[in-house]
């Protein structure tokens, strides 16, 4: 992972003894091919068509259908966090679409009655389990350490469902962000 750009360390603010805390503004990390769809339409749910198409195709050469599931627009309260992400996403498209692409962030300032419409992302369990969850957990580990806290310890079968938001970071709104809300913080 390259180095995260100091503008957007901000771990050290949010962490606590109980993870990171959490307010109306929330972060979304993607890939710099997407941010000026996201400028101009908001962040949408599946919103990054290419990559859907792409595996589409991929499953039709295969012989294999594809149903496309609508899946909802993944947030985080950390800018460190959501740039882990963002990274994730530029690593992800540069296996089927090519291109020079950069991992950018975007906020998300929340109005109260979207806000409150946020989730923990209690379906990431099934992402901790493969190597990349493992090394979203050893980069989370690695802000904690550094912040002088111990890393964080969840039980992902048992977990409180607000462990996946405090703990972990990870949190999703089953609706489309409206341009209104957003800016870019990376780019």
């Amino acid at each position: 992972m390259a180095d995260i750009p100091d503008s957007i360390k901000d771990a050290k603010a949010l962490l606590s003894e109980q993870g990171f805390a959490t307010s109306n503004i929330w972060y979304h990390g993607t890939s710099s091919a997407l941010a000026d769809s996201i400028k101009e339409h908001g962040l949408k749910r599946s919103g990054d068509k290419e990559i859907k198409a792409a595996a589409k195709k991929t499953m039709a050469t295969i012989g294999n259908s594809y149903t496309e599931s609508i899946e909802p627009v993944f947030l985080t309260q950390s800018k460190e966090l959501a740039y882990y992400w963002a990274e994730q996403t530029v690593r992800n498209r540069s296996v089927r679409i090519e291109g020079s692409e950069q991992a950018v962030v975007f906020s998300a300032t929340l109005p109260e009655a979207l806000n409150a419409k946020v989730k923990p992302d209690v379906g990431a369990a099934s992402l901790l389990l493969v190597k990349e969850g493992e090394n979203f957990m050893a980069y989370l580990a690695s802000i904690y350490q550094a912040h002088g806290f111990g890393i964080p310890e969840i039980d992902l079968m048992k977990a409180d469902r607000l462990e996946y938001l405090n703990k972990l970071g990870m949190a999703y709104l089953d609706s489309d962000i409206d341009v209104a809300h957003l800016d870019i913080v990376t780019s």
